[in-house]
């Protein structure tokens, strides 16, 4: 890897670490700064087992800013999933659309575990989300073995050889996967709480609407009605 960046810099500091750390791949994830800039990265995640992303493998960038880890960095997935667009910056707890949840101790790392456990929820129109059928993603998932990445050349079918032969992430560091998992489950609930809140937000606004609507109607009857029994007498 290119040094022609500020060493000193503690964003710098933090990302040349995280790459050692991440320089052997895992079952479930696996990720890479560029040669040219430390601070874009690419990443193969896994599909949950269990999933209509089970057996996928999709990949993406990770655009980290100057001031990380203070800020969140942005994600963008470039293979075809069905769950997240493609080409375009994704909203998550974890991503630089939510500024407000991120936290300085989490890391790269963190943000894959995060997109795995976040591919099989649903988006409800966040920015940047999906809402394909099961089946098309599962056919999505068996394409994506296939897919190759016209920035760095690499084909998801040899990130798979890497990733197969390597140890879980939670044989790894068991302690530190569950509290992140423990964090990012918490923002799920979290995210998924806010939008049950609108939907009932939404119906009970709907509700009075209609109410209001049945008063005016029952009001304007009663006026004509009152109105010719004038004239009648």
């Amino acid at each position: 890897m290119e040094t022609n960046f500020n060493v000193k810099s503690p964003a710098v500091k933090r990302l040349m670490r995280e790459a050692k750390e991440l320089s052997t791949p895992t079952e479930e994830y696996y990720a890479f700064p560029l040669e040219e800039n430390l601070f874009e990265w690419h990443f193969t995640i896994r599909g949950q087992p269990g999933t209509e992303f089970d057996g996928g493998l999709y990949h993406g960038r990770i655009l980290l800013p100057s001031a990380y880890p203070m800020q969140p960095p942005y994600i963008i997935f470039l293979t075809p999933n069905g769950r997240f667009e493609i080409n375009k910056k994704i909203c998550l707890s974890i991503s630089g659309h939510h500024p407000e949840t991120w936290q300085p101790s989490w890391s790269i790392r963190t943000a894959l575990l995060a997109l795995i456990a976040f591919m099989p929820t649903s988006g409800k129109g966040t920015i940047g989300s999906l809402d394909y059928t099961e089946d098309e993603r599962k056919l999505l998932a068996e394409k994506s073995t296939h897919w190759v990445c016209s920035d760095c050349g690499v084909s998801n079918g040899h990130f798979a050889a890497n990733m197969t032969s390597a140890k879980k992430v939670t044989e790894i560091e068991p302690e530190e996967t569950r509290t992140m998992m423990d964090a990012i489950q918490d923002q799920i609930h979290v995210t998924n709480d806010r939008e049950d809140l609108g939907l009932g937000n939404n119906l009970s606004a709907q509700f009075h609407i209609i109410i209001i609507v049945l008063v005016i109607l029952i009001g304007a009857l009663l006026c004509r009605r009152l109105s010719k029994f004038v004239e009648f007498q």
